[in-house]
Parts: C-alpha cells; sequence; structure tokens
C-alpha cells in the first residue's frame, strides 16, 4: 500500500477497529494515526451517546480500551469551560474536533530562569474534524472551548493510557500531580460522576 494513501473510516467503529489494528504494532507512525483520525469525518449519531455534557466542567467519557495499548475519549465542553496547563505522562495525545472548535494554548516547560512562570509559545483554535498533536517534548497546554453560546466535542486517543497527570499554575509553574477519571464509560455514566456531581449541586 502507498504511504501517502490514507484509510478513510467511514464510521467511528470502523475508526476504532482500524486503530486498534494500528497500535497492535510496537512502533506507532504519529503522521498516519493523526491522518486516520482526521479522516473520519464527525457524524453526531455516531458518537452521541458518549457526549455526556455537566454544567460545571468539561466531561471526559471513555469510549474503548484499545486492547490496553491506547484510550479513546470524548471530551465535552460546555460554553467557557477549559482544561488547566496539563502535561501528557509521557504519552502519544491526539485531539480531534468533533464539534464546535476548541482553543489551543502551548507553553513551555517552566524554568527556573523565569522564576517558573509558564511562558506561552503559540495558540491557535482547532476546527472541526481538525486533529492535533502532541507529545512531552512538545510542550505542554491548554485546551478550552471559547464559545459562549456552543458547546464543543473532541476525541483524544492517548497511547500509553495514562490516569494520573500533571497540571501547572500559570503564574508560578507549580505543578501538582491530578488522578483523571471518567464521568461515563462506554455510554454509562460511573458512580464516581454521580456522587460528584450531587456534591456540585
Amino acid at each position: 500500500m502507498d504511504h501517502t494513501e490514507v484509510l478513510k473510516p467511514q464510521t467511528l467503529d470502523e475508526l476504532i477497529q482500524i486503530l486498534h489494528q494500528i497500535f497492535s504494532s510496537d512502533k506507532v507512525n504519529v503522521e498516519e494515526v493523526q491522518n486516520i483520525v482526521e479522516s473520519y469525518e464527525s457524524n453526531p449519531l455516531e458518537w452521541m451517546k458518549y457526549a455526556k455534557l455537566d454544567p460545571y466542567r468539561y466531561t471526559r467519557n471513555l469510549v474503548d480500551e484499545g486492547n490496553g495499548k491506547f484510550n479513546l475519549m470524548i471530551l465535552c465542553w460546555g460554553e467557557g469551560h477549559g482544561s488547566s496547563i496539563h502535561d501528557h505522562t509521557n504519552s502519544h495525545c491526539f485531539l480531534k474536533i468533533l464539534q464546535g472548535n476548541l482553543k489551543e494554548t502551548m507553553y513551555e516547560w517552566p524554568q527556573k530562569k523565569t522564576n517558573g512562570a509558564m511562558i506561552k509559545k503559540s495558540e491557535g483554535v482547532l476546527k472541526l474534524n481538525q486533529c492535533a498533536y502532541i507529545n512531552d517534548s512538545i510542550g505542554l497546554h491548554r485546551v478550552e472551548n471559547p464559545s459562549h453560546t456552543e458547546p464543543a466535542v473532541s476525541l483524544h486517543l492517548y497511547s500509553p493510557p495514562f490516569d494520573h497527570c500533571q497540571t501547572f499554575d500559570q503564574r508560578t509553574g507549580h505543578k501538582n500531580t491530578v488522578k483523571m477519571t471518567f464521568w461515563s464509560k462506554y455510554g454509562e455514566k460511573t458512580p464516581v460522576a454521580t456522587i460528584q456531581s450531587k456534591e456540585n449541586n
């Protein structure tokens, strides 16, 4: 097969099947994965069951566990919701827009010479069906929904999977280790999420 040719998944299920094949090998071709994920045209009918919105914060919803090689999840961002500045725990991170737009701000790792203050590298807006890529050697980022009228939905692939990451204070560079939980798994709400939502109300 010619390497410039991209397998075009027609459905989300087909995309998942292709990802299982790609990640069954020990070597990951980042460009190939990025192209394939980007070439899937978002169809809300296929991902709607995973898209759980919360009024207070963005949600992480597990779609597939990738035979232990990757986690595929859908994140739902209400109006104005955003992440903290964070790393990716030595994993590959692919981020594709399924609905709306997301603003991505990239940062350098904090350094002593700047007293820990975070230095912004770049920022841009990711649009429908675009797929971005980041890993720890590229830097840190923050992702946010810039819209005050529309929610945003994104598909994330992390390989290998991880359940902790570090978040960073923008002014001081101070870092915290944060455990990441799922709001839902395979379209079903997790018990933890129910407890969290009761605390918020």
